[in-house]
C-alpha cells in the first residue's frame, strides 16, 4: 500500500465524515440481527460497511489537526 500525504480537512468536512461514520455504525448495527439468507449478499454489505468505516476513520486520523503547543 502506498502512503500518501493527505491534505487537511476543513471543520465542515470533518463534521460530514464524522456524521457519515455514525450512520455507517448505525447501519452495521441494524444488520447484525439478520440471517444471511434473508438479505442477498449480506456478508458483502457488512464487509463494505466495515471497510468504509475503517477508511473514513483513517482519513480523520491522518488529517487530524495538530494540537497547539
Amino acid at each position: 500500500m502506498v502512503a500518501r500525504k493527505m491534505m487537511g480537512l476543513t471543520r465542515v468536512e470533518r463534521e460530514k465524515i464524522t456524521d457519515t461514520v455514525l450512520k455507517i455504525q448505525s447501519a452495521r448495527t441494524s444488520l447484525e440481527d439478520f440471517e444471511d439468507d434473508k438479505i442477498p449478499d449480506l456478508e458483502g454489505m457488512q464487509t463494505c460497511l466495515k471497510d468504509a468505516d475503517r477508511n473514513l476513520r483513517m482519513a480523520l486520523r491522518l488529517t487530524s489537526p495538530k494540537p497547539n503547543k
